[in-house]
């Protein structure tokens, strides 16, 4: 019974993630431009950030998506496409360069979500 609380809190809180919602109550976006986050929800008060330095989390996941990204991009550029390492190269800098700031607002969502689904405040 607990453990099916956590999963249904959980899986609620990834899918507001994914839409940049607080992962509470879904209402309110998270961020006010494209990096500047809300301190707070509107609606419901949960405030984004907990502590100094609490989206350090945000950073492992943007940097393993983007090492996900790169290693599986070399895999198929190299084995499936048969490019060379320069090619490769080519392709990938431009790429591993971009995601992140791209990711930046996801990894921070999902952080969020991640760590309110097991530690929420009432």
């Amino acid at each position: 019974m607990q453990s099916q609380r956590l999963t249904d809190r959980l899986t609620r809180a990834l899918g507001r993630a994914i839409r940049l919602r607080c992962p509470r109550c879904g209402a309110t976006e998270l961020f006010r431009g494209w990096f500047r986050m809300a301190e707070a929800c509107a609606l419901c008060g949960l405030r984004f950030e907990r502590a100094q330095g609490y989206f350090v989390g945000a950073i492992y996941i943007n940097y393993a998506v983007t090492t996900i990204i790169a290693v599986g991009g070399f895999f198929v550029l190299w084995g499936v496409l048969g490019l060379s390492t320069r090619a490769q190269l080519l392709v990938l800098v431009p790429i591993v360069l971009v995601f992140p700031l791209w990711f930046f607002r996801y990894s921070r969502s999902l952080w969020l979500a991640l760590e309110w689904s097991f530690n929420h405040e009432p």
